[in-house]
């Protein structure tokens, strides 16, 4: 009796194990989640749009390069704060929510030493002007950008102060709020 439940319970470890093992093998390297790393057919995912949609002026593009073996998005353009305008940005929008667990955005990027925003969209975020905003800053070399989901403000007094993670719809890199000419590289993309 004894021998037949330690082969039963050998026997179903063997199965959990064999069930376990490649679940485990795909949980994100220390507690990461990729989002976006541009090597697969990246302009199937991502969408470039301008103020132009609200009447704005401003005008760019996103493109998708390799350079040294690795692979990045380029977003290049003229933010305009006339008529009204004021922003461009590539956008991703979010086929599932991130893990749980996740606390931050982390972007890896380079650029023309200006200032950026990453945008983040929720299900509340029911109104175009509506998001949540953190600020970055870029510099001629890569470097690594973490982004607390705590230090993204909310665009409006009706959303919530910091946004919930499993209501993530979107996420998008944006140039935005004065006149400046835009270049930014991003080169990774995750939740940390």
């Amino acid at each position: 009796m004894i021998n037949r439940r330690v082969a039963s319970v050998l026997f179903s470890a063997a199965l959990l194990g064999g069930v376990l093992a490649p679940a485990l093998a795909e949980q994100p390297i220390e507690g990461r989640a990729m989002i976006e790393d541009f090597t697969m057919q990246p302009e199937t995912r991502w969408r470039f749009f301008t103020d132009q949609v609200m009447g704005g002026i401003s005008t760019g593009s996103v493109a998708f390069a390799q350079e040294d073996g690795q692979t990045f998005a380029r977003m290049t353009g003229r933010v305009s704060t006339a008529n009204n305008g004021g922003f461009i940005q590539m956008r991703l929008d979010l086929t599932t929510p991130p893990p749980d667990r996740a606390t931050g955005v982390r972007i890896v990027v380079r650029g023309n030493s200006q200032d950026y925003f990453v945008h983040l969209r929720t299900a509340g975020t029911l109104l175009p002007w509506q998001y949540y905003q953190a600020k970055f800053s870029v510099t001629e070399t890569w470097s690594e950008v973490r982004l607390p989901l705590a230090a993204f403000a909310a665009s409006g007094a009706f959303l919530r102060g910091v946004p919930r993670v499993s209501s993530l719809a979107s996420l998008a890199v944006v140039a935005y709020g004065r006149d400046h000419d835009a270049l930014i590289d991003v080169q990774q993309i995750e939740f940390y």
